[in-house]
């Protein structure tokens, strides 16, 4: 969707919204088979013209206009599935409704989506959105780009590309060669997560164009923009530590479900690694896993050449990633030929060059030594802010007990679902709801803060993160705002340069709402808890 100055919509469009047609209902299969470039639908949870939620979900047409969106083609990730995250996260000020009934086609059968793990009930996250943005525009701070990310993002191409050549070059000299490689491999990294990374989420520019090659840069280090945008920005990013228990078991049954009965509400950055790390306390430990604090920094390192080796060729030959569905990239020849081209470009001019000017057995020594470094300091800033001691893990399990009355399954369903929980077993927002509303009745005149629901989504969030160095200015761009997790994932088409400016609206909310909002001093002390952590998950019982 969009925000700002919306374009003309479809003429085709108009005349719909202004004809008066049979509501048509959809299935999920009927949605899901339409998630390609070609016919692209997807299903939102409905609102009124006020922007209160109703029951049920609406199913939008999204084809035509993706070539309109402000935000490019990043609309059409939401093909074929239940969008309502990302049209909720990627709006902060929110979707005329107007436009919403110009794209809708229908709505989804009744009960397409009660099984959500998530509630959307209360206004904690509405609250937030406005007050953030009202704090961007007292500081007159742009959502999308800035000019601080453009001046980092030239130095740090320039400062990869330079040392790629200065490996080439040293080629007299292999322990030099060594020091550009892993030079080039800091700066590859630093490239994931200051420019791909705000480019893939529509956050580096106002240009949609801009942003799209700011994304592209990820396929120009070697991996796939695609991959990535599946994993993180489906996948993580959504549904952040929710584990599908159900499906989990089957997969210890040794059966792969087919992609159509696979639940879309789950995190694969916690259930990839398994069984070789255990990352989620519902996941059977094995007596290995009481080692993999040990072994864990080793295996961090090798993340981009799996990335790079495997997990890009199996998402474009099977159009899958787990449970999420690739043919709404793979379904265009264009993405196609982008993916194979790049990486026939890439191996090129980091593996073929170094082998050219150093020999087989130096070049590739070359281009693994590099990726070790870039995969060490990624995995190191990206675990240290959902694997860590204090923070919390959900499960989502509908195979509850089948009752008539309606009552009856709504309490079935809130007790199979859970609530989020620490690797200990407790609820930390037991405590924070509490403390808030101890505060609220100490001042007469405040109004009584509504309990926030414990799946309440933005507050899964807040639960299911924690930042590191909070509000510091350095640290921000260093980690290209990974230090500030819980804002990315409140507001991932933010530029990551407004995070320590929004941090203290975020907290200051989450106090007053009675969310947990938890953070470490440094990155030091975050890495020595998340350490810890994978020391008690390895030897702890699963839940």
């Amino acid at each position: 969707m969009c925000n700002g100055n919306l374009p003309p919509a479809d003429a085709s469009l108009k005349a719909n919204a202004s004809t008066k047609l049979a509501i048509k209902t959809f299935s999920k299969s009927d949605l899901a088979s339409h998630n390609t470039p070609s016919s692209a639908w997807c299903a939102i949870h409905a609102t009124d013209s006020t922007g209160a939620y109703t029951s049920g979900h609406v199913v939008l047409d999204i084809t035509s206009f993706a070539s309109k969106h402000p935000g490019g083609d990043l609309i059409l990730l939401a093909a074929g599935k239940d969008a309502s995250v990302l049209f909720e996260t990627y709006h902060p000020r929110g979707v005329p409704h107007s436009l919403v009934k110009k794209l809708q086609i229908g709505i989804m059968e009744k009960g397409s989506y009660d099984d959500s793990f998530y509630s959307w009930d209360s206004d904690f996250y509405k609250v937030l959105k406005k007050r953030v943005v009202q704090r961007l525009e007292e500081r007159r701070l742009n959502r999308r780009g800035s000019v601080e990310i453009w001046i980092k993002a030239v130095m740090l191409l320039t400062g990869f590309w330079f040392s790629l050549v200065q490996m080439y070059l040293n080629n007299d000299n292999f322990m030099m060669a060594t020091v550009w490689s892993i030079t080039m491999g800091f700066f590859a990294a630093m490239i994931g997560v200051n420019i791909q990374h705000d480019g893939n989420h529509g956050a580096f520019a106002q240009s949609k164009f801009i942003n799209k090659c700011a994304g592209w840069t990820m396929d120009m280090i070697g991996a796939s923009a695609f991959t990535w945008e599946f994993q993180h920005m489906l996948g993580h990013h959504p549904y952040t530590n929710v584990l599908d228990g159900a499906e989990e078991i089957m997969k210890e049954k040794g059966v792969d479900s087919l992609i159509e009965e696979k639940d879309q509400e789950s995190d694969p950055d916690v259930f990839s690694s398994f069984p070789l790390m255990r990352l989620h306390p519902f996941h059977t430990p094995s007596w290995y896993h009481r080692y993999q604090h040990i072994y864990a920094p080793f295996l961090f390192a090798l993340m981009t050449l799996a990335k790079v080796f495997q997990q890009d060729y199996e998402v474009a030959v099977s159009k899958r990633l787990y449970h999420i569905d690739a043919k709404v990239r793979y379904g265009s020849m264009w993405n196609v030929t982008r993916f194979w081209g790049m990486k026939f470009i890439t191996t090129i001019y980091m593996m073929g060059l170094p082998i050219y000017f150093h020999g087989v057995v130096n070049g590739i020594a070359l281009f693994v030594i590099g990726h070790l470094a870039c995969g060490e300091l990624l995995a190191t800033m990206f675990i240290v802010n959902h694997v860590i001691e204090g923070v919390s893990y959900a499960k989502k399990d509908l195979k509850g007990t089948a009752v008539d009355d309606d009552d009856a399954k709504k309490s079935n369903q809130e007790k199979v679902v859970g609530k989020p929980v620490t690797m200990l077993g407790d609820t930390p927002m037991d405590q924070t709801r509490a403390q808030a509303v101890e505060n609220s009745t100490k001042d007469a005149d405040q109004k009584p803060i509504p309990l926030i629901p414990f799946n309440d989504w933005a507050a899964v969030q807040c639960q299911t993160s924690v930042n590191w160095a909070p509000g510091s200015w350095f640290w921000n761009h260093f980690s290209g705002g990974l230090s500030h997790q819980i804002e990315h994932h409140l507001f991932p088409s933010l530029c990551h340069t407004n995070y320590a400016y929004i941090q203290d609206v975020v907290e200051n909310t989450c106090a007053e709402y009675g969310v947990p909002y938890q953070s470490e001093p440094s990155l030091v002390v975050a890495y020595g808890k998340m350490i810890n952590h994978l020391k008690y998950l390895g030897r702890a019982k699963s839940e």
